[in-house]
């Protein structure tokens, strides 16, 4: 399960990979915007936040391209780079 503030992190990041911000009271209205990072609009951050994959999403995909990689493999298939990257360390 993914708690609100590591989803807000998430979209944050998406929007501005540099942002420097501070989230009291779980609430979005309470954002710090701090170092001169630009503000980013509540609505900007809630849609952002429902475009993206929840973590059981992302590691439901994960596990899927391990398991074509693995069959490609044992059947002498090439994989695609997404199916690499699941097993490159």
């Amino acid at each position: 399960m993914e708690y609100f503030g590591d989803k807000v992190h998430r979209a944050i990041q998406e929007i501005n990979p540099n942002a420097e911000y501070r989230l009291t009271e779980q609430d979005l209205n309470n954002i710090e915007w701090l170092n001169g990072t630009a503000p980013i609009s509540v609505s900007d951050i809630e849609t952002k936040m429902s475009e993206l994959p929840t973590l059981e999403e992302i590691a439901e995909e994960k596990a899927t391209l391990k398991a074509s990689a693995k069959a490609k493999l044992i059947a002498g298939e090439p994989l695609t780079e997404a199916e690499a990257d699941t097993i490159v360390v």
